[in-house]
């Protein structure tokens, strides 16, 4: 499912990520470690209460940065696109894509704005996109804040200190954490569980909790306790659900590279 990727790990991180204002409140991280070939979800947390925390986006970003840092023999997936269509990328490889990308667009509006005028007003997709059935362009309206920032505050900045490795664009170095991207859409539409599971609703959070359920029985994954279930499925908001989607497609991913040479630029999702 969605590709191949070299993981040597016990440790796994889902995290649903955000580009809005109030970041710290929206980020949630859920992590968990394999065991007799379960992953035992140990935490499902808002990203304004790791240390050093808070609910802006500056102050959240920068503590997610050393929470991503601090995570040895561990496999990170995220849910923003680490790249965007190879026909608006200048450069000749992803790294000098994400190098670059810092320096060329001042604002998510900028980035947004450039994409579509170089794509003449069009929603390109990467070839990644098509596979795994991703709903939006990178640069889509629901999409362009979370591939900014994404690309910007936490993938530049690690790459260029050398703290992790972004598979399957580089080696594993070590035991220095890996980050993959990873989409819940695409999960959940490769499980046939794609339908509205956000809102208050009696329908939406029985929705959630057939997703949990799923998860639960055919990706194996085992919650820490009641309490956390039922805290998933009563987020009407559904990132709590969403952070263990991305975790389960992180434990789901399988050793090896992908096929073709289009995620050498564009970058690439696993679900």
């Amino acid at each position: 499912m969605g590709g191949e990727v070299k993981v040597g790990c016990r440790n796994y991180v889902g995290i649903d990520f955000s580009g809005a204002a109030s970041a710290g409140k929206k980020i949630w991280l859920a992590a968990g470690f394999e065991e007799g070939g379960l992953l035992k979800v140990t935490a499902c947390r808002r990203a304004e209460t790791l240390p050093g925390s808070g609910r802006d986006r500056e102050t959240s970003f920068e503590a997610l940065k050393i929470y991503l840092q601090q995570q040895v023999d561990t496999l990170i997936g995220l849910d923003f696109p680490f790249g965007i269509p190879q026909p608006l990328v200048k450069e000749k490889d992803w790294e000098s894509f994400v190098r670059a990308f810092t320096f060329r667009y001042n604002s998510p509006e900028q980035f947004r704005e450039i994409c579509y005028e170089k794509a003449g007003g069009k929603e390109l997709k990467r070839a990644t996109d098509h596979t795994c059935r991703a709903p939006f362009s990178p640069y889509n309206l629901r999409v362009y804040k979370q591939t900014y920032y994404g690309i910007r505050e936490l993938l530049y900045p690690l790459i260029r200190s050398e703290k992790v490795s972004v598979l399957p664009m580089h080696e594993e170095r070590g035991n220095k954490p890996r980050l993959i991207e990873i989409c819940p859409a695409s999960t959940l539409k490769e499980a046939n569980l794609y339908f509205g599971y956000k809102g208050r609703e009696e329908e939406k959070q029985a929705r959630r909790l057939a997703i949990l359920s799923y998860l639960e029985k055919e990706r194996n994954l085992v919650l820490d306790s009641t309490e956390m279930r039922d805290m998933v499925a009563r987020d009407p908001d559904g990132d709590a659900l969403d952070s263990l989607v991305a975790l389960a497609a992180g434990f789901g991913a399988k050793p090896g590279r992908p096929a073709g040479d289009e995620w050498k630029v564009e970058g690439y999702t696993y679900y």
